[in-house]
């Protein structure tokens, strides 16, 4: 259903965020089937109960590779059976992976995709009703913006034709070569969370009238979700340059990675009407109205993706930085300090999302234009984390 109401309402929703980019590389450019809704919070562990604050060092194996030969992989929708669907960001598809043997499954190229720099196809997620429904959400870029929208996933079709047609569910976000967002998830709510960015426009992330620079609360047919903190407006927090991680804890609190521009990147905990502070502030600081981040990473260590809640840490993949940061929590504060794994050991990091219990699945990015790409990439890792 396509949101009848967006022109009117949001009339600046072409606007986008900051110039200089930590982008997806950390620099600036000239420098079956009903998963969780969310699909970023894991189960509980045995033992470990909701609200208890994880050891201060955790631990991460590489219990096994699931799959390889990807091309430019980027969101990643685990299904109920094990499965994961994948989308390619620059080939438009989405691919089912078998969960146990690797085996890939094209189930067909999203109409309308225009693969440009950061943008192309980006974030997948499940219907809340998935296992009545069948529907597949995804964000992408087209010729003239950042939109989301869902499909029919009919399996009993031939590989390569599984996907229906395109429904527009949301339309009007900035686009640009940089600062494309992407990152989609439904919340323990139900309702449909939009991580955008600004597209190099530094202007418009402070403005509550653009789309840019946000995180957005929908419904799952697109409009403004009933309880967001500014009057029949999708904005749920803004001060944001390009939001590409969404997770929610145990006591379904909302965290977000953002990439800072050449000093700090950023892990927020959001909270709804909140104002993050780009372009006035890049990681912490001292001015009164904004929200400060949970922890920040210099843009080399860190320029991260997409996070997921597991064993009560953040766990943040890093694309410039090639390494897995675990940030433990207590509350929406960090319970000790961040620490990395994996570091260099598989490239570029995009997308980590939770397995169940103490897995992880690890999405790498090393055939994405800015990586050095190996025998087997782009690939699916599964870990074991605590």
């Amino acid at each position: 259903m396509q949101r009848r109401a967006v022109t009117a309402l949001l009339a600046a929703a072409a606007l986008l965020l900051t110039a200089g980019c930590s982008s997806d590389d950390g620099g600036a450019p000239g420098k079956d089937d009903s998963a969780s809704p969310s699909g970023t919070t894991a189960p509980p562990s045995p033992g470990r109960t909701a609200g208890e604050t994880p050891p201060a060092k955790g631990s991460v194996k590489v219990v096994r590779t699931v799959a390889t030969g990807l091309s430019t992989p980027w969101g990643l929708a685990p299904l109920a059976d094990g499965d994961l669907l994948v989308s390619s960001r620059d080939e438009a598809t989405i691919t089912r992976v078998d969960g146990k043997t690797g085996k890939k499954t094209e189930l067909g190229e999203v109409p309308g995709v225009s693969p440009a720099g950061e943008g192309g196809l980006l974030g997948i997620a499940l219907s809340p009703e998935y296992a009545s429904d069948r529907m597949v959400y995804a964000y992408f870029t087209s010729a003239s913006d950042n939109r989301v929208v869902r499909m029919l996933y009919d399996e009993r079709k031939p590989a390569g034709e599984q996907l229906g047609a395109p429904d527009t569910v949301f339309r009007g976000i900035p686009k640009g070569v940089i600062h494309n967002g992407g990152r989609i998830a439904f919340g323990p709510d139900r309702m449909l969370y939009v991580g955008t960015g600004e597209s190099g426009d530094t202007g418009l992330s402070q403005d509550k009238d653009s789309l840019g620079g946000k995180i957005l609360r929908l419904t799952p047919e697109g409009e403004p979700a009933p309880g967001n903190p500014f009057p029949d407006s999708p904005v749920y927090s803004y001060g944001h340059r390009n939001v590409q991680g969404l997770a929610w804890d145990r006591e379904q609190r909302l965290f977000a990675s953002e990439f800072g521009q050449n000093t700090w990147d950023e892990l927020n905990a959001i909270a709804p009407g909140d104002n993050y502070g780009w372009p006035e502030a890049e990681g912490r600081s001292d001015e009164s109205g904004f929200h400060d981040p949970v922890d920040q990473w210099s843009t080399d260590e860190a320029s991260p993706s997409g996070i997921a809640h597991a064993e009560g840490s953040i766990w943040m993949a890093g694309l410039r930085g090639q390494r897995l940061w675990r940030i433990p929590l207590k509350g929406t504060e960090a319970s000790a300090d961040p620490q990395a794994f994996l570091e260099g050991e598989y490239g570029r990091l995009r997308t980590v999302a939770p397995a169940g219990g103490d897995k992880l699945w690890l999405v790498t990015s090393n055939t994405d234009g800015r990586g050095d790409p190996k025998d087997g990439d782009d690939r699916i890792l599964e870990l074991r984390v605590s």
